[in-house]
């Protein structure tokens, strides 16, 4: 192996030995402990540790790394104290998940480390949103995000490389080809020589680097970043390296040949540049031994600590408590200075406002910013704002969901609008799996809204028409807002920009241009999870939300009948209080929704109606939906498939009962 100095001081190589030898001599005894059922899974990193240990070495403590399984030498560079890496992989409270997660799945903004999901791909998306907000603040700050070969081939690999292309974001693409990705070769994920060939189509630098040689690793990347930090972009790095065992212990080396086991040993990182320091003169044996006896002494000493550390316990309200992180709410009461607002100029005008109010927010999507997006609600924001904060993007959901988590980790609230709720299902992975679980893994809240223009009656069809809500009401970690009226859209918005969780704000299309409403043109606020209870009346419940509102409304002119009519607004957190009381009162109710019947939100107010007032109902509970099929296109199929109109032959039937 071939070692250029380029210039590194003797102190600098000593020192980049050290630090390549404690994550290998911890992985050893890691393997130790594997064995004796200490610890329960461990992925192995061995033969790989000056890609993680030469970057994390030239950036700064507080530039952002998103590191990998493999990249132990991230968290050993950066310092973390080894009692409480020893403690997140024995699920103890001196870990960084309170138990919740192991191994690497995890991340901490003391140490400005963002750790991946199993989920891969994603992690590149928010490495763009970390270095946006770094471009937007100006502060000359490197991101650095890793990947294996077997990354490269998710979707996620293209968008966020085509992201930080198109948006010139300093992020730096570490990508680790050791080989396998598993048991599966690199040779049957993808079919270009190299890696790093696929800059070439996102217009984006690239580099070959020897991911064994220690040196190069470190003068490449230290040279890279100084020229980062003057002209700011991203650069794909595409490391040559080999993995020494199996993807986990578990699963072994047996599908690896031999020769290209030995091959490859014969380039171990810290032998090679052991022999190369003691030829140099640099280190002798004898100090090589102290070195190596000082980190055992810390390893085992730090091992000690959380072997001794009690084995963590919870509670159903703090493991609860964590799901979402609280904030003081304000209820800003609307003033009396209104105007009639469509629901669209509604939150046209409670999206300006907040935007307004926070100066570190940033709203992003298809066609926002010139276009005003095809709604038209952000036409005119653009000239307001400028395009720091009212960004264009390409057609990635997925990206831009992971980008807007990014810029949440560092310091900014974004908006991100979806062109259509139905679009959301190529974002689907980061909104159940980082934004949802985010706080409650590992305390970082997602700070994001979600804008859904939504819904059906409008004849666009089965992808530009559903009411996909269900979708995330059952997912613990994110909030579900639908609101009805131009009114409650305004005040829902902006407390849903406030709320520092991730929201999923549904905006029904129908309802767009066709509700009109006295709306206060100044900025306040609406409770989440507080039903309006729109009309009180003694015989039926009567239960909705968004456009099936005002089908109710619609529909009960047609008919005599005394009905308390609930908008419940928000479907989480959920108004149950006011749905038992109105229950217990008048003994029947009927949920219409627009969505199709099973698994929606009328299925699980119905049982906990069932479950908590039952003794009190004098009809089982009804619920009406749509049709069990895909929302269709023409008029006459569209209300046949619409649950509007077979509403008030559910309702008499069950007032009939």
């Amino acid at each position: 192996m071939n070692y250029n100095t380029n210039n590194i001081s003797i102190k600098d190589q000593l020192k980049l030995y050290k630090l390549l030898l404690k994550p290998r001599l911890i992985e050893e005894k890691m393997l130790v402990l594997l064995r004796q059922g200490k610890i329960s899974k461990w992925f192995s990193g061995i033969g790989q540790e000056a890609i993680a240990v030469g970057i994390a070495a030239v950036l700064e403590k507080d530039e952002y790394i998103l590191p990998m399984h493999r990249n132990l030498g991230i968290f050993t560079t950066r310092n973390i104290p080894l009692y409480r890496l020893f403690g997140q992989w024995q699920g103890k409270m001196s870990g960084f998940t309170k138990g919740r997660d192991r191994s690497f799945h995890f991340g901490t903004q003391e140490f400005h480390i963002i750790g991946m999901i199993s989920h891969l791909g994603p992690q590149l998306g928010v490495a763009d949103g970390i270095a946006l907000a770094n471009k937007l603040k100006k502060n000359k700050k490197v991101t650095a995000v890793f990947s294996g070969e077997g990354g490269t081939s998710e979707g996620d690999f293209h968008e966020a490389l085509n992201i930080a292309s198109v948006w010139s974001l300093p992020v730096l693409f570490c990508v680790e080809n050791n080989g396998y990705g598993l048991s599966t070769r690199s040779t049957e994920q993808f079919l270009n020589q190299d890696i790093a060939d696929k800059g070439i189509g996102y217009g984006m630098e690239s580099h070959i680097i020897d991911g064994n040689n220690i040196l190069e690793v470190y003068s490449k990347i230290s040279e890279l970043v100084k020229d980062i930090r003057k002209k700011p972009r991203p650069i794909l790095l595409e490391f040559k390296t080999f993995r020494m065992r199996g993807h986990e212990e578990a699963s072994g080396t047996k599908y690896v040949p031999q020769e290209l086991l030995d091959k490859w040993s014969l380039k171990d990182p810290i032998e090679n540049y052991k022999n190369y320091l003691i030829t140099e003169n640099i280190l002798t044996i004898s100090q090589d031994e102290i070195i190596r006896e000082e980190l055992k002494n810390e390893i085992n000493e730090h091992l000690n600590i959380a072997f001794t550390e009690e084995v963590h316990e919870s509670t159903k309200e703090l493991e609860l408590g964590d799901v979402y992180k609280s904030y003081n709410f304000e209820t800003i009461q609307p003033s009396n200075n209104k105007s009639e607002m469509r629901f669209i100029d509604a939150i046209s005008n409670g999206l300006r406002l907040s935007m307004q109010r926070y100066n570190n927010s940033i709203i992003m999507g298809q066609d926002i910013a010139e276009y005003g997006g095809v709604f038209k609600i952000t036409e005119g924001f653009l000239e307001e704002f400028g395009k720091d904060r009212v960004r264009n993007t390409p057609i990635c959901e997925s990206g831009i969901i992971e980008t807007a988590y990014g810029l949440s980790i560092n310091g900014y609230k974004s908006i991100v609008e979806l062109q259509f709720a139905d679009f959301i299902s190529s974002g689907f992975n980061p909104v159940v799996n980082l934004l949802a679980k985010s706080y409650y893994r590992w305390g970082q809240n997602a700070d994001i809204v979600l804008r859904m223009p939504c819904g059906g009656d409008v004849g666009a069809g089965p992808f530009h028409s559903q009411t996909n809500e269900a979708w995330f009401t059952k997912v613990p970690g994110l909030k579900v807002v639908y609101p009805a009226f131009p009114s409650d859209a305004k005040g829902l918005l902006a407390t849903a920009i406030e709320d520092p969780n991730p929201v999923l704000f549904f905006e029904h299309k129908a309802l767009y241009r066709t509700v009109k409403e006295n709306v206060s043109e100044d900025y306040y606020t609406i409770p989440f999870g507080k039903a309006n209870l729109i009309e009180e009346g003694s015989q039926v419940t009567i239960i909705s939300y968004g456009a099936g509102v005002h089908w109710v409304l619609s529909e009960l002119e047609k008919i005599d009948v005394s009905a308390d009519i609930i908008d419940l607004r928000t479907l989480q957190p959920l108004d149950t209080e006011t749905i038992f009381l109105s229950v217990k009162k008048t003994g029947k109710v009927i949920i219409l929704q627009e969505d199709s019947l099973f698994g929606g939100i009328a299925s699980d107010l119905s049982a906990l109606i069932s479950e908590n007032c039952f003794e009190f109902l004098d009809a089982p509970v009804k619920r009406c939906a749509s049709l069990e099929t895909p929302i269709p296109f023409s008029k006459k199929l569209e209300d046949n498939y619409l649950s509007k109109n077979k509403f008030i032959t559910d309702l008499n039937n069950l007032l009939s009962f």
